[in-house]
């Protein structure tokens, strides 16, 4: 039989498709042509603007707030019960934090030192000289001179006296160290894993410099009641104070300061937390932070304030005792002259706080990243 023609219509297709093939050919060949400065400018302008409504930002104008706008409450237990929890996780994995306990102190007394006996007999020597009249009240006697050698020696500085520059980095590197490891514990057994120590130890650490870098602007933000103090300090020895104008001038500029930086430290220190997460970079860190303290960072304040005061609890329960019974074990035992027995458990108490405060931080913000609100 014989071909049959193509019909125009069919030639005109085939012809159609052919040359869309060769245009897309050549559209593919061909370099996309440059966006123009204006352009460039506009679009990284509408991705940093993308990024800064996607944020909690409250008053940041001169128009009047509403406090319904702004309000953010927060489903969190009370200070007792969550300081009680706080304890309760950590003696229910004591095991896990009694060897960072063991590790981070051996590591201070190797690399750092504990405080020097000289140092603790010198404090000792003084208050027996001016407390000459305890001595002669027996139990109770030894009770308030142990209780003053645990005020005088924490107040002035005995714990970090005689210490070189060098000892002052590791004493930052190692409270650094805890503080991630104690992080990474938590975070896994709030998971319901099992971590073991040593993958704290070397899982734990990859988030160290973001961290040194969130540790300078916790101390910028402290620089308000820093140079309070040495103000202080001054006017003191000057008798500056001793006019009342002045002290009330001084007094008023020196609350303001430290308004100043009671509010900037609730953010480092909850970002202090965030770095710990594994990519995370300080600003983000930041602004996550403020983020998240919008509305809730009085709350934050009481809670900071109220840990203070029960580690100050926790340290005299714990510490009075322990103290009395080196002056009792010194004075009736010569074999116990010159053990560091009260620097040593001045130490753990110390690694022990920062791990408590750890936790303790850690888990309040935790109820804020998990709250709906």
């Amino acid at each position: 039989m014989p071909r049959s023609k193509k019909t125009s219509k069919s030639v005109n297709e085939e012809r159609s498709m052919k040359k869309a093939k060769t245009e897309s050919k050549q559209t593919k060949k061909t370099k996309k042509t440059p966006k123009s400065f204006k352009q460039a400018y506009h679009d990284s302008r509408e991705k940093v603007w993308d990024r800064k409504r996607a944020r909690v930002k409250l008053h940041h104008s001169f128009r009047r707030s509403y406090h319904e706008d702004y309000q953010r409450p927060l489903q969190a237990p009370g200070l007792v019960a969550h300081s009680n929890s706080t304890m309760k996780i950590i003696f229910k994995n004591w095991k896990l934090f009694l060897l960072l306990t063991i590790f981070i102190v051996v590591c201070n007394v190797i690399f750092v030192g504990i405080m020097s006996q000289d140092t603790y007999e010198a404090v000792q020597q003084s208050l027996d000289e001016s407390y000459a009249a305890l001595k002669e009240g027996g139990v109770m006697g030894h009770f308030a001179k142990s209780g003053m050698l645990l005020l005088s020696t924490v107040t002035t500085g005995g714990l970090t006296k005689g210490m070189t520059e060098v000892q002052m980095v590791f004493v930052i590197f190692f409270t650094a160290v805890t503080w991630l490891v104690t992080i990474y514990y938590l975070r896994h057994l709030l998971a319901g894993n099992k971590p073991k120590f040593r993958d704290g130890i070397f899982n734990a650490l990859s988030p160290l410099m973001s961290s040194l870098c969130i540790l300078a602007l916790i101390y910028v933000h402290a620089l308000p009641i820093i140079i309070c103090t040495i103000i202080y300090s001054s006017a003191v020895q000057t008798g500056f104070l001793s006019t009342p104008l002045y002290a009330f001038l001084f007094w008023l500029f020196c609350g303001l300061l430290g308004l100043l930086s009671f509010y900037l430290l609730p953010v480092s220190i909850t970002a202090l937390v965030a770095i710990s997460v594994p990519g995370m970079y300080p600003m983000t860190a930041i602004h996550a932070a403020t983020d998240l303290l919008q509305g809730r960072r009085t709350k934050m304040i009481i809670r900071v304030v109220f840990l203070v005061l029960y580690l100050a609890v926790l340290w005299v329960v714990v510490m009075l005792p322990l103290m009395w019974l080196d002056l009792v074990l010194k004075e009736n035992f010569e074999i116990f002259e010159g053990v560091p027995f009260a620097p040593l458990c001045l130490q753990i108490m110390t690694t022990f706080s920062i791990i408590y405060a750890t936790s303790y931080i850690y888990l309040y913000y935790r109820r804020m990243l998990d709250d709906t609100n």
